[in-house]
This record gives structure tokens, C-alpha cells and sequence, in this order.
């Protein structure tokens, strides 16, 4: 069963090394797609030389859709730029979809840095809830699964949310008892406390039903 790893990059030279690193250590076969989104530092350069470098129009979910119209692998992994995998994350991928006969799923998570705020965000992602199952968890996907929803809503914001949505639906939506572990940095930039809260509004609005567009002005994408 291969694997294709999509990562959508827009500036992500200080993290995307760390990120391929965890990537080929994992079990092949597979393949790594870097889908940028225009950057203007030397992470074009850095995904040239470690994996095949694709471009599209700026946007999250429009960069996933684009890698996954060019992806060869049986399975997609749609994985962010600062997001590390355990070492048997493609041995727990296979064994979902091979013996659990998932068609979609996530990893838990962990942060790069601890604080009580983020460790009980980590701890939550223990339950099978789809409602919190954001990309930064690590999401795989069938070809035939994805291709059946239609890929990624092309919306500025939450286009995670809206595809595990689709995805949990159908059934066989595995939640994996690995974690991932994802850069903090957005917290420490802003401050733990206010982007956990900022975070919570947009999401408590968007599952309310305020369009994407109207929230997507509040959280700046960087990759």
C-alpha cells in the first residue's frame, strides 16, 4: 500500500526539514509531494531537494486538492509543514485501513511544548470526536474515499473540519491511538491563553453556521 504525503507549504523553511525528516522514517512505499503556495524564503528550494515540489494558488485546501490531483499512492496523508509523525505512523495507517477497513482517519496530538492549556487540548484529542479533528492531527484518506466526497471545500478556513465531516458520515473513520506532535508556535506568538480563546470563538461560530469567509480575516495562514 503506498502512501502519498501531502504538505502544504507557504513559508515554512525553519519547519519543513524537521517535518520530512519524521517522513522518511517511516516504512515505504510512499511519496512526499510539497504543494507551495507561493513562498518568498528558501522553502521551494528546500522541498526541490527532498521531495517533489508542486505549486498552486495560495490557500490550504486549495494546495491539498491540487497534491492529491497529482498523488500516485493508494492512501493520502494530508500532513501541515510544522507537524511531526511518530515513527510507526505508516505502520498504524496500514493496519487501519488493511485490517479496520477504515477509509479515512487521524492521529491523536501533542505539542512541541507543554503548558496546562495545551496538554488538556492534547488530552481531548484522546476521544473519537470528528467535531475537533483538525488538520494539524494528520489526516488520512482513501483515494477512492476522497475522491468520492470531492476533495477539500475550497474555503479560506476549517476546510479540515468540513472534509472529516464528509468523511466521518460514510463510516470507517479510524481515530489512531499515535500522536503527532505539532508546533506551538502560534501560541507563543500570541499568547496561549488568547489564541486557544480566539481559536474557540471561530470555531464555536463556524460550527453555528458563519461562512468560512466571514471568519477566515481572524486567522492569518502562514502554511
Amino acid at each position: 500500500m503506498r502512501i502519498s504525503v501531502i504538505i502544504p507549504t507557504l513559508n515554512e523553511s525553519v519547519e519543513l526539514p524537521r517535518t520530512l525528516r519524521t517522513v522518511y522514517q517511516q516504512r515505504d512505499p510512499y511519496e512526499v509531494l510539497v504543494v507551495d503556495g507561493g513562498s518568498t524564503d528558501t522553502t521551494r528550494a528546500i522541498a526541490s531537494a527532498k521531495a517533489r515540489l508542486l505549486s498552486a494558488s495560495r490557500g490550504r485546501a486549495r494546495q491539498m486538492n491540487a497534491g492529491a490531483a497529482t498523488a500516485s499512492g493508494d492512501v493520502f496523508l494530508f500532513l501541515h509543514a510544522d507537524t511531526l509523525l511518530p515513527r510507526d505512523a505508516f505502520d498504524a495507517i496500514r493496519v487501519a485501513v488493511r485490517t479496520l477497513s477504515a477509509e479515512a482517519g487521524a492521529f491523536r496530538l501533542q505539542f512541541d511544548r507543554s503548558s496546562p492549556l495545551l496538554d488538556f487540548y492534547a488530552w481531548c484529542t484522546r476521544w473519537p470526536l470528528p467535531h475537533i479533528c483538525f488538520g494539524d492531527r494528520g489526516l488520512f484518506v482513501t483515494r477512492a474515499a476522497f475522491e468520492a466526497i470531492g476533495g477539500f471545500p475550497e474555503q479560506p478556513i476549517f476546510e479540515d473540519l468540513a472534509v472529516v465531516r464528509r468523511l466521518y458520515r460514510r463510516g470507517n473513520f479510524r481515530f489512531l491511538r499515535q500522536a503527532v506532535t505539532t508546533s506551538a508556535r502560534r501560541f507563543s506568538a500570541a499568547g496561549t491563553l488568547r489564541q486557544q480563546l480566539l481559536n474557540a470563538f471561530l470555531w464555536s461560530r463556524y460550527m453555528m453556521g458563519t461562512p468560512p469567509d466571514d471568519l477566515a480575516p481572524y486567522y492569518r495562514y502562514d502554511g
